[in-house]
């Protein structure tokens, strides 16, 4: 997220306001500036100190507070924020702006909104599933409003039912997704790749590796804010997928083979970010192999290698290649960059500090064809995403004209 972005936090009254901490401190952490704007009514539920310690802002109540002078308020801070976010949202305050009624502060913020306005609506499930409440909602939407529809889950009354705010994460990514988002890739296609696969052994045991597929997760949302349709082939991770991606899920190599072939002459780019096992056990037991008193022999033959596979029928696609190497890095990738017909390859050696599987940092070099080469410094493996997608834009562009 961009480190200029100020994001207006409103919290209402429902028992989700304790939340609304936790997306304060999550926008924070992503180097936003966050002002809270609470609703007399959010008070009751948590307190306003709590809200100003984490956002470093002292937190706006009233139109009017005492002693103060404060000017036009709801229109200072409206003019102020990039973005608004009311989270959780009531069915009350989603009805009051749903009919253009001002009648606090929040609300009347909302209504000098200049830039977007997302709500993420929170409340009891027969609530939520009210006509009334609904049709609020559509007429907020086609209003421009964005919403992160509520989950399923327990709620305030003990029940399990679809009311529930969204997760932290949710929320922080549909923020990202609305300030970051562009028409730069639209009306075209990107596959990526991600995570690891795993090669079975017998029923209980299988050979795999570190990646977790944060890399590749982090690429499909960032091409998708910018207007691309994202097809993300991915294999195991605990990561749920982007918004408004076609999510594959597979297990093997050869699952990951077929899925990327299959979807590859649709494509305009590549991006292959995962770690495909490059061996898997020669023979499958199925039946899992005792200890036994002796050493045990795991014979292995090599699995398909993806890229070279698609490089002689690539013609005018943009291929985009990934290498994790621990010794000689620039010598390996130039071979692999030029052997599998890449426009440009990724380099990182999990070794390096801040550069390791399952961290949300990245160390990379990234080779092109022409021979040049840019190392990045640590970053974040959504700024990482950034870079590799920029040139991935910059390739297609350059082709279609």
């Amino acid at each position: 997220m961009d480190t200029e972005k100020n994001i207006v936090v409103g919290v209402t009254g429902g028992i989700a306001a304790y939340k609304a901490a936790e997306l304060v401190r999550a926008l924070k952490k992503r180097e936003a500036e966050v002002k809270v704007v609470m609703t007399e009514a959010a008070t009751r539920f948590i307190s306003p100190l709590t809200m100003e310690t984490l956002s470093g802002h002292a937190v706006a109540v009233t139109l009017f507070p005492p002693n103060k002078k404060v000017g036009v308020r709801h229109i200072s801070l409206a003019e102020w924020a990039s973005l608004i976010v009311v989270a959780p949202a009531t069915a009350n305050f989603l009805g009051k702006t749903a009919s253009g009624i001002a009648d606090d502060l929040l609300s009347t913020v909302v209504m000098a909104a200049g830039g977007p306005v997302l709500f993420a609506p929170a409340m009891n499930d027969r609530m939520w599933t009210n006509p009334i409440v609904q049709n609020n909602v559509r007429t907020l939407q086609d209003a421009g409003v964005h919403v992160v529809e509520p989950e399923e889950g327990v709620l305030a009354s003990g029940k399990i039912g679809v009311g529930r705010l969204a997760g932290i994460e949710r929320i922080v990514e549909a923020v990202e997704c609305v300030l970051d988002r562009s028409e730069a890739l639209c009306g075209k296609k990107i596959l990526i790749t991600a995570s690891r696969t795993e090669e079975d052994v017998d029923p209980v045991r299988f050979l795999t590796n570190r990646s977790t597929g944060k890399m590749g997760y982090a690429l499909a949302r960032v091409a998708q804010r910018r207007g691309a349709q994202v097809v993300l082939v991915s294999g195991p991770t605990h990561l749920s997928p982007p918004e408004n991606v076609e999510w594959v899920r597979v297990r093997t190599a050869e699952e990951m083979r077929r899925a990327v072939i299959e979807r590859f002459e649709t494509c305009d780019a590549l991006v292959m970010a995962a770690a495909v096992a490059n061996f898997r056990p020669q023979v499958f037991s199925d039946q899992k192999i005792k200890k036994g008193g002796k050493a045990w022999a795991l014979k292995l033959e090599r699995t398909a290698d993806i890229l070279s596979e698609l490089a002689p029928v690539k013609r005018d696609k943009v291929m985009v290649g990934f290498a994790v190497e621990t010794e000689n890095p620039i010598t390996h990738a130039r071979e692999k960059l030029q052997k599998k017909n890449l426009d440009f390859i990724v380099i990182n050696n999990p070794l390096v500090e801040g550069a390791a599987f399952g961290t949300d940092t990245n160390v990379v070099t990234m080779l092109d064809r022409k021979g040049g080469t840019e190392e990045l410094p640590k970053m974040s493996k959504h700024k990482v995403a950034e870079k590799i997608m920029e040139r991935v834009e910059s390739l297609i562009c350059n082709r279609a004209s």
